[in-house]
């Protein structure tokens, strides 16, 4: 029970800390105070910054704690945190992380399941996503000559259509030869 308790507490004190300080929490001296409409006032004392959003009925956020001096801003401190939530979301929207695909072909592999596996290939690369194309090797298949594994392995790189860099050269692993590929921009 204690335990849980306990945990409670440092996950608010986590939370705590990302938010910016606001009006007597700031520490300082001195800070520099851009008002409402976004024009600087100057630098000013802490107390009568703060004072100064009393009288407009807002907050004094701190914005830049790392400037000289601390860079301050006079505003309704929701209305701060709802446009830094939407500007983490904006941004975020635009960026999609890049998953690695497989694809496993053995040596019996036909033509046939190449061109199709290849098909394949060609719609994760299209989908932006990096593809990782394995020539599984078992048991005797293992010790096969390295030169031979490698034109194997290009059978089914020379039958995708799509254009396609290689991000990491054909090398041997512990289970068969690999390479991953990216679709180039």
């Amino acid at each position: 029970m204690f335990f849980f308790a306990n945990c409670k507490k440092i996950k608010k004190q986590k939370i705590l800390l990302k938010k910016p300080r606001i009006n007597n929490e700031i520490r300082v001296e001195e800070v520099r105070v851009i008002d409402e409409e976004g024009k600087n006032v100057g630098v000013l004392k802490t107390a009568e910054a703060v004072g100064m959003a009393g009288e407009k009925g807002l907050d004094l956020i701190e914005i830049s704690p790392k400037a000289s001096p601390p860079i301050v801003k006079i505003m309704d401190f929701g209305k701060y945190l709802y446009q830094e939530k939407r500007k983490q979301r904006d941004s975020s929207k635009g960026t999609r992380e890049q998953e690695v695909k497989s694809i496993r072909i053995h040596l019996g592999t036909s033509v046939r399941d190449l061109e199709i596996k290849a098909k394949k290939a060609d719609e994760f690369l299209r989908g932006g996503d990096r593809v990782r194309v394995e020539l599984f090797l078992r048991g005797r298949e293992k010790y096969l000559d390295k030169d031979f594994l490698k034109e194997r392995l290009e059978r089914i790189l020379n039958i995708i259509s799509e254009e396609y860099k290689l991000l990491q050269e054909i090398k041997k692993g512990p289970r068969g030869t690999s390479t991953i590929i990216e679709k180039t921009k």
